[in-house]
């Protein structure tokens, strides 16, 4: 018997408030951070890059200077030199399929159709002009993050494109995320990240450029953050801490569905992962196999898995039936979704709320995490019902386009100035009525 006991959830068993409680994730109450943020927010403000090196030395225990904020040419070439060449090959085969996924997924620059004769009506898409990719660092070095989210904002488009990331112990960026970063084709990494490093990106510093948006996962403190300044930078789609939801229907071993539990359980204890199936007796047999991988994780991201599967926001949740199970998974709206079954497909229309859907037992997570092409960065806190993975249009900007002929324009002008005169504008009524005819005849009888 495991020491660290899996929460099993029996969804009959549960009250409202229980079962409501089961659908909440640390960034749905920030309350504990929202005010903190607002002193280190109000200091980078104030005092730009010297707030960032104070903040750096304060949080992150990084012996830099102001004028250090930004990673130098040399530590790009020092960090291409000491990591594997094997590293910089999978980093590279990463890059290639997260850019031939996006340029797949371009729409056409200018797309017009004509609805009658005459009208033509469409869109244009062209990219915004600044966005700066937050990669996290507090629990680990996350180099697949750069790639995830900034070769998606070169493939739109994006003229300016940066990298904020904290700065480790030794004052310097993980190496392999400046070498991501130089692949991705970015050559601006900056040493700041939490709050302060959204903060910087908000308003510029005397180093950090101001972006239009921000885009990457990262802790309460810089959801909070990105809170805190949207409508100073638009902070994107929310991605807070992991969250998973394995659905099985007990035709893979349950060593499998263990195996999978563990990936989004070690990022970090304000994870949020369950297990969802119908059938207790294979809940039993999953959560039985879970602590054997425990004993082949490192101590610390052990520890992590422990503390979310045996805790509040994770572990086992038994239906009575699929229609329960799939009912609570799109509830729930997790931000990945795994489905283990011989025909996963079966299942893919029951599923409606999820930021990413991995389809079949050899669909592994961690293939999509970090090389499969799609962009890891998935909405969060439940927004997938309502919001998309990060993708090209997230760094586009559609305008509407539209031109009438002569001809189109006397169909329409009538119904126009029906409808205006009903709502009582009166200023849009006479834009298209008997005055806007003599203006246009008047100056045909000049030209």
């Amino acid at each position: 018997m495991s020491e660290t006991p899996i929460s099993i959830h029996k969804l009959c068993d549960l009250n409202g408030a229980q079962r409501k409680s089961l659908l909440q994730r640390t960034e749905n109450d920030l309350s504990a951070f929202m005010e903190k943020v607002i002193p280190i927010i109000d200091a980078v403000r104030r005092d730009g890059d010297k707030a960032l090196a104070d903040f750096a030395n304060r949080f992150d225990k990084a012996p830099i200077a102001a004028d250090q904020i930004r990673a130098t040419p040399g530590e790009f070439a020092a960090a291409r030199a000491s990591i594997d060449r094997e590293l910089i090959e999978t980093l590279e085969f990463a890059a290639q399929n997260i850019r031939h996924f996006h340029e797949r997924q371009m729409p056409e620059t200018l797309a017009l159709h004509e609805t009658h004769p005459g009208v033509l009506v469409g869109d244009r898409w062209n990219a915004i002009d600044s966005v700066a990719c937050y990669v996290p660092r507090g629990k680990g070095s996350f180099p697949s993050s750069v790639l995830m989210t900034a070769i998606p904002a070169k493939v739109a488009g994006v003229k300016k494109v940066v990298v904020i990331t904290p700065p480790g112990p030794d004052g310097t960026v993980d190496p392999a995320t400046l070498v991501a970063a130089e692949i991705a084709g970015v050559a601006d990494v900056f040493k700041c990240g939490g709050a302060q490093g959204i903060a910087a990106v908000a308003f510029g510093t005397q180093t950090v450029p101001k972006c239009d948006k921000v885009v990457g996962p990262g802790s309460p403190w810089v959801v909070a953050a990105k809170k805190q300044l949207s409508s100073v930078i638009d902070p994107g789609s929310p991605a807070g801490p992991s969250e998973l939801i394995v659905f099985s229907d007990g035709t893979v071993p349950p060593e499998l569905v263990a195996l999978d539990l563990c990936v989004e359980s070690e990022h970090g204890p304000d994870s949020s992962v369950f297990f969802v199936t119908d059938s207790e007796d294979f809940a039993h047999a999953v959560a039985s196999r879970i602590p054997a991988f425990w004993s082949q994780m490192g101590d610390v991201r052990a520890q992590y898995s422990k503390t979310v599967l045996s805790g509040p926001r994770g572990g086992i949740v038994v239906t009575r039936t699929k229609e329960e199970a799939f009912a609570f998974v799109n509830d729930y709206a997790p931000e990945h979704l795994a489905v283990l079954a011989d025909n996963a497909w079966q299942y893919l229309t029951r599923f409606e709320h999820a930021g990413e859907i991995l389809l079949g037992p050899h669909s592994a997570i961690s293939i999509a995490n970090f090389v499969l092409g799609p962009s890891h960065v998935l909405p969060t806190g439940a927004a997938a019902k309502t919001m998309s993975p990060l993708a090209v249009f997230d760094f586009l900007k559609r305008t509407s386009i539209a031109s009438l002929s002569e001809a189109a324009y006397e169909s329409f002008a009538g119904h126009a100035e029906r409808l205006a005169r009903y709502e009582g504008f009166d200023g849009h009524a006479n834009a298209v009525s008997s005055i806007r005819d003599k203006v246009l005849h008047a100056a045909a009888r000049t030209s």
